[in-house]
């Protein structure tokens, strides 16, 4: 019953945050700082709705060196609730072009100057990622990327695609790494306290002066890092 009655309720909420998102984007389209303010609309209420203890220890995020590329672990479609509460200011994410057509959401994440990328067509997939580098570089915002570019379902990191550090080497700008322990298979909706969820942001790594036969060795050493934060962060929860 306390399911049913929290999916109800996230439903009717989807609702209003879109329509809020939206007047929001109408009121100053394309600002690079309303997908913060979005996603907090999103998840502040998101997760109190399902129940969930969001434990941030973010500094790095939050002190981020300037502009940088943002990669996280993408789990499910809950990560928007999740990771909405640590966006940080003038941050752009990117995603699938499909997305445009969910009523509501798609349209104010289109307003809020995120990226759409038709991944079907590469000559402009290619040109919305030299968009995402001219933005890097002279908007003063970063961007946010799933580098497993889609949801892994708790069961461990996908390999990751090549796509954001190109951005990041292109433009010399850090990455800046953020771990979400797994929640997806450990969350009990139908309880009041649904568990607790951890988010790490590791120290920035700087991609100046490398090129891209550096990118599979720093693909590598990322995906080792964040596995290893995520695995500690599950054995912290686990112990507590």
């Amino acid at each position: 019953m306390l399911f049913l009655l929290r999916m109800l309720l996230m439903g009717l909420h989807f609702i209003v945050a879109g329509v809020l998102g939206v007047v929001l984007g109408l009121c100053r389209p394309f600002n690079p700082d309303n997908s913060r303010l979005c996603a907090r609309l999103y998840a502040l209420p998101a997760m109190w709705l399902l129940g969930l203890n969001v434990k941030a220890q973010v500094d790095s995020l939050r002190n981020k060196p300037g502009t940088c590329v943002i990669i996280a672990n993408h789990q499910s479609n809950y990560d928007l609730f999740v990771f909405g509460t640590v966006v940080p200011h003038r941050t752009v994410c990117i995603a699938k072009k499909s997305l445009k057509w969910v009523p509501l959401f798609g349209q104010l994440f289109w307003l809020a100057g995120n990226v759409l990328i038709d991944r079907g067509n590469a000559y402009k997939a290619r040109r919305a990622m030299l968009t995402t580098t001219h933005t890097l570089q002279h908007e003063n915002t970063s961007i946010w990327v799933f580098p497993e570019g889609t949801r892994n379902l708790g069961k461990g990191l996908l390999p990751f695609k090549k796509g954001a550090f190109h951005m990041a080497i292109a433009a010399g700008v850090p990455i800046v790494q953020v771990c979400v322990s797994n929640y997806i298979t450990h969350m009990q909706l139908n309880r009041w306290n649904s568990g607790d969820v951890l988010i790490r942001s590791l120290p920035p790594i700087p991609t100046v002066g490398l090129t891209s036969d550096d990118i599979p060795r720093l693909m590598q050493s990322c995906q080792v890092q964040m596995d290893e934060c995520i695995a500690q962060m599950d054995r912290e929860l686990r112990a507590a």
